[in-house]
């Protein structure tokens, strides 16, 4: 895989900032998008738990791709209430495609970021979700969010400051084909203190959906 990769790619409202890492361990032909926390409450691909699910990915051979919401560093416009950073999203997995034509597409999010890739999913061919904190019950939409039949781990903190555990875990009971939830004990939205917990929880989760090592 190609590392020699620009930091903005061409969005819907203009330059995108990215970043695109190698895996940290034999790679494996995947390529995980991991979407940031709601813009207007600072959250940025550079972000605590975005960072860290995203090392963990790596060391599972795994290379991933971050990237900045429209409004957010060097990404131009300006937020969108979830519309236009879908749009985004579409944008970044088309140059991924493009680029890793032989990998499969992970899509990954922490909070508002776990809304938006799940709500585009099924229309990117993802092979496999991860939803970190996701923010039912906080205004966004859940309800119509088409989900395809693949591998999908939601991760939810029980002390939640900001999303409500029991209202996720409810909603995971609801869907037709219901994720792996993994609640961590004495835990916060932000995962302060947990977010080696948070790596192992993520890396024990996908360890059966993980492909075999790319050929050398």
């Amino acid at each position: 895989m190609d590392m020699d990769t620009p930091t903005t790619i061409a969005g819907p409202a203009g330059r995108l900032e990215i970043a695109l890492d190698p895996a940290d361990a034999p790679a494996r032909p995947v390529l995980a998008i991991v979407c940031h926390p709601l813009p207007t409450e600072g959250g940025t691909m550079h972000n605590k738990v975005v960072t860290m699910a995203a090392r963990a990915l790596r060391e599972c051979g795994i290379a991933t791709l971050r990237f900045n919401f429209r409004g957010v560093g060097a990404s131009d416009g300006a937020f969108d209430d979830g519309r236009g950073e879908l749009d985004d999203l579409r944008a970044v997995a088309a140059w991924a495609r493009r680029q890793f034509p032989e990998h499969a597409l992970w899509l990954a999010g922490f909070s508002f970021g776990a809304w938006v890739s799940l709500r585009g999913a099924a229309e990117l061919g993802a092979g496999a979700l991860i939803s970190i904190a996701p923010p039912v019950g906080r205004g966004w939409d859940f309800d119509g969010i088409v989900l395809p039949e693949v591998p999908w781990l939601v991760i939810q903190g029980q002390a939640d400051e900001i999303v409500d555990a029991a209202a996720v875990r409810a909603w995971v009971a609801g869907l037709p084909r219901p994720p792996q939830l993994v609640e961590m004990p004495d835990t916060g939205h932000f995962f302060h203190r947990r977010l080696m917990d948070l790596r192992g929880a993520l890396k024990n989760g996908i360890r059966d959906w993980l492909p075999p090592v790319a050929p050398a």
